[in-house]
């Protein structure tokens, strides 16, 4: 496994729509495994695989909802909770939020963008099976966040303001303080 770079915000690879995968070989392995290292090392919610040069419909989440064992070492936390998605779908939404969102690629750019409050995605492990996974709230705003990267789109065309930093931290406060669920704050991590 290997860490790739991330691409910021100007590279007009990021706004390029990925091609579907259609080998399920260990070239895709290859890429899951550095793209779940990538994400682990940069502590984010989620990472396309056009983030890391490569057009391809694949993408990893952190699904907040699956508990995480505290006293593992740090980059050992998250592994159960990342979940890899070839060739997503939404196939079902419902429901409206309104939170911060951030990105890997527009390091330290945080905005208010309205999203789904459930979604269903249909899309293939890297073995090609396929399978469903339910989002909601925090897990469902990764969801489709990543998903849009996957055809061109980044949230800072969706946000309807952007936040300061104080902004994101009384908004993150606020939240955590409404609701003690695993959706209650993205605590500073960027997707």
């Amino acid at each position: 496994m290997a860490l790739r770079n991330i691409l910021k915000d100007n590279d007009p690879a990021l706004l390029k729509k990925s091609r579907e995968v259609k080998d399920f070989n260990k070239r895709l392995h290859v890429l899951l495994d550095d793209m779940r290292e990538t994400l682990i090392d940069a502590n984010g919610l989620g990472l396309a695989a056009p983030q890391v040069g490569v057009l391809r419909r694949a993408v990893l989440i952190v699904d907040t909802s699956i508990e995480t064992d505290e006293t593992a070492e740090p980059e050992e936390q998250y592994k159960p909770q990342i979940v890899e998605l070839v060739n997503p779908e939404i196939t079902a939404k419902s429901g409206e939020q309104s939170g911060t969102e951030g990105c890997l690629s527009v390091p330290g750019v945080y905005g208010l963008v309205v999203r789904p409050d459930f979604v269903k995605v249909r899309a293939q492990d890297r073995f090609g099976m396929s399978f469903e996974i339910w989002g909601k709230g925090l897990t469902a705003r990764a969801l489709c966040h990543e998903i849009d990267h996957l055809d061109g789109i980044m949230f800072t065309t969706l946000a309807e303001r952007y936040l300061t930093e104080e902004e994101v931290e009384a908004y993150a406060l606020e939240h955590s303080e409404e609701s003690e669920d695993e959706d209650a704050s993205t605590d500073g991590q960027e997707f």
